[in-house]
């Protein structure tokens, strides 16, 4: 009975043992095991600083953007090998990259590129585009200006970062960037098909809506589910609520929470999609005040929030198995908290200062 008892007990550990992948100065990213609360491999990057991490829809590859050369370099989960790397700088040429996403099938990246000429005397900075990188090719082979009416919320993609906003349908046709509005584009040539106004909601007393950032944590990669701020027409008193999008059928359905704080640090989704978790900042410098809060999606309601000290900069995340918190960035460690309970657990030195480039959580 002993014995069974503790095979018991290892399986529940290894349940908890999912992989977690975040980019590390000066070249790196970084392969953390949960489990073992340790770092099990460090993967080098040869073009540079990673800035951007994103996940293949299949959750079998992730996409690294780097901002010494804008490089691309595609790794591969089980193996923690690079499949692929190239750079898109030239000796006459430079790029910044605004993140971006793969197609279904692995062979282009979507993205949004600023591309900057190198003259006798100075480099002649262009405008964003729409850009399709073909990664058998390492190449750019598609731009696509884009409308003028865009081009103000593309500025800063262009200029690095994760995410651009960007999600692409399952059957790889139409491609999402998600912002004061939802942008529906035909991915063969950026054509818009659809602009959902968000700013002009079917719901009476909003007038606008925006969605959140790129989340990693929802395994399902026909939806997307997000936190949004909204503001009546009269007052401009700002709401915050929650959002789902589904990739398939464009249907979108938003219900409004409670009254919108200073901050959140996007939503995470546990794996039975039933919960959610955000942080929330309010106040500034000695006022600021920071909280755990939970969600049920099924009825769209808080239903839990504790404070936590609160740190100047910091990313949040969720463990594979949706029971630990994490809080990390701009620093060496992780710090970890239980999501029953919110109480800090331990603190797990990284030995390496980590970039803004996200965290990817697989299984």
């Amino acid at each position: 009975m002993r014995k069974i008892l503790s095979l018991l007990a290892a399986a529940c550990g290894l349940a908890y043992g999912g992989t977690l992948f975040l980019g590390a100065y000066p070249d790196s990213v970084i392969v953390f095991d949960e489990g073992k609360g340790q770092i099990v491999d460090r993967v080098h990057l040869d073009t540079g600083l990673p800035t951007g991490l994103r996940l293949s829809p299949d959750r079998k590859k992730i996409y690294v953007t780097t901002i010494d050369h804008s490089g691309l370099e595609v790794i591969d989960v089980a193996t923690h090998k690079v499949l692929n790397r190239f750079v898109l700088n030239t000796e006459t040429k430079r790029f910044r990259l605004g993140g971006g996403t793969p197609d279904p099938a692995n062979k282009l990246y979507y993205t949004v590129t600023m591309e900057m000429n190198k003259l006798a005397d100075r480099y002649e900075v262009g405008k964003p585009k729409y850009t399709v990188i073909d990664l058998a090719q390492q190449k750019i082979v598609k731009t696509a200006d884009i409308p003028a009416q865009d081009e103000n919320a593309n500025f800063a993609l262009g200029g690095g970062g994760r995410g651009a906003g960007f999600d692409i349908s399952p059957d790889g046709k139409y491609l999402y960037q998600f912002r004061d509005i939802v942008l529906v584009m035909d991915s063969s040539d950026f054509k818009v098909v659809d602009r959902i106004e968000l700013s002009k909601p079917e719901l009476p007393a909003m007038e606008a809506i925006g969605f959140g950032g790129q989340l990693d944590s929802v395994s399902d990669s026909s939806r997307r589910v997000s936190l949004f701020n909204s503001s009546d027409p009269i007052v401009h008193n700002k709401v915050f609520g929650i959002a789902n999008f589904d990739l398939n059928t464009r249907r979108f359905d938003f219900t409004s929470v409670g009254p919108a704080p200073a901050g959140m640090a996007g939503l995470h989704v546990a794996p039975d999609s039933k919960t959610a978790f955000t942080v929330v900042t309010n106040g500034t410098l000695g006022n600021k005040r920071c909280e755990f809060w939970a969600f049920d999606l099924g009825n769209k309601k808080m239903t839990r929030a504790a404070e936590l000290p609160c740190r100047s900069r910091f990313s949040f995340g969720i463990s594979a198995d949706g029971k630990k918190l994490y809080l990390y960035g701009a620093g060496f460690e992780i710090d970890v908290y239980d999501a029953a309970t919110f109480k800090h657990e331990k603190t797990w030195d990284l030995a390496n200062d980590i970039t803004g480039a996200g965290m990817i959580v697989v299984p």
